[in-house]
């Protein structure tokens, strides 16, 4: 015997059609999975203050150079930060403000 729900059809409607599937839910997944590495949260929180290269990166948050050039291929593909090139210097910047914001809200919801 099927059970009977306690919400209305109109807020079963409503839920049915906010709560993501499909493809949308795999990049939102994907999207915040980019979140949970410590390394690349620190690198996107300095890089909402000022665009940087690799070794200036490294130097102001000690972390390896490799490990640095990692993570920003991981975010460049991903979406998150974009590159110019001065010379023969890459700087690397967020890709827009959006990235900052869910950082800020990550804050506030901590109470941070």
């Amino acid at each position: 015997m099927a059970e009977t729900l306690l919400l209305d059809k109109r807020t079963q409607g409503m839920v049915e059609g906010y709560v993501p599937e499909g493809e949308i839910l795999t990049s939102l997944v994907r999207f915040f999975s980019i979140f949970s590495d410590g390394t690349r949260l620190r690198i996107l929180s300095a890089l909402a203050i000022s665009e940087m290269c690799v070794t200036d990166i490294s130097r102001v948050l000690v972390i390896n150079q490799t490990t640095v050039s990692h993570q920003l291929r991981f975010l460049k593909d991903a979406g998150m930060v974009r590159t110019e090139r001065h010379g023969k210097i890459i700087f690397y910047s967020l890709m827009n403000d959006i990235v900052n914001d869910v950082l800020l809200k990550g804050v506030e919801f901590l109470g941070y």
